[in-house]
């Protein structure tokens, strides 16, 4: 057996990796999400993995056409270990086709989990905070930013653990899953957000205070003395009434609105808040 039939060129797996990354999340549906793109990105390939046995090539594809979802871009590592069996079978390895589907069954929820925690939980939150900030009169420059530092990011992350799955097979899980690793990125990612969230909000929220204290010709401006000694401490004390409501109380997106115009609304006529 040669060399070259035992090791999968990086030409092949670049191809199946732009299959992955352009095709996850086309052709869903109920019964089997992402499953079309493992397709896809097996019948490409199927020629290095089985060449002219189209008999193999069918089976393989047929087995591979069942539900599979998970976070496309953190866990582009899945379908890269599902590569990486595939190719260990085709070369004769001590590899069962029930065993690729129990794996990769497997790894798709926990990397699902810490994929959308890390990426539309919190990546793209903060890139997108700052990106608000860079384009406040209808600049071009944010959604530049934004599109730049997502695929600068994320182009060669999910390459590394594309390929690093194709390499490793079963084994390559066991880099993120073990020790503890993901709880610690995931704490800290969490972290970094909740700090761009709050900065944000401090930014751009903004609770007017109306109250002023008359009494013959003295007048206080109430909120003027409240922002010399402590500014945002409206905006302070609305967020953790809205993170208690939330939080604690389990109150839902459509009860804060409410919530917020009747206290709007409250406090323009009582002139407790003022525009």
């Amino acid at each position: 057996m040669s060399e070259e039939k035992r090791v999968l060129d990086k030409k092949t797996v670049r191809k199946a990796y732009l299959d992955w990354m352009f095709w996850n999340l086309s052709v869903q549906n109920f019964e089997r999400m992402e499953g079309p793109a493992i397709v896809k990105m097996l019948a490409d390939v199927r020629e290095e993995l089985y060449p002219g046995d189209k008999e193999a090539q069918k089976e393989m594809l047929e087995r591979h056409a069942i539900f599979f979802n998970t976070e496309p871009f953190l866990g582009s590592i899945v379908p890269g270990i599902v590569l990486g069996m595939e190719h260990e079978m085709a070369q004769g390895g001590d590899v069962q086709p029930e065993f690729i589907n129990s794996i990769k069954t497997a790894l798709m929820g926990p990397f699902a989990g810490i994929g959308d925690s890390l990426l539309p939980g919190t990546l793209c939150p903060i890139l997108l905070s700052i990106a608000l900030g860079l384009c406040k009169n209808g600049e071009i420059i944010g959604p530049l930013f934004y599109i730049i530092v997502f695929l600068a990011a994320m182009i060669p992350l999910t390459w590394f653990l594309f390929s690093y799955g194709v390499k490793a097979g079963a084994n390559a899980a066991e880099m993120v899953l073990a020790g503890g690793l993901k709880d610690k990125v995931t704490k800290a990612a969490e972290t970094v957000g909740l700090i761009v969230v709050g900065a944000v909000t401090a930014s751009y929220t903004h609770v007017n205070i109306g109250l002023v204290y008359t009494s013959g010709e003295l007048s206080i401006d109430i909120a003027a003395i409240l922002n010399s000694l402590l500014p945002g401490l409206s905006v302070l004390i609305m967020s953790m009434i809205s993170y208690v409501l939330m939080v604690k109380k389990k109150w839902t997106v459509n009860k804060m609105m409410l919530f917020f115009l009747i206290v709007a609304v409250v406090g323009y006529f009582t002139t407790i808040l003022t525009v």
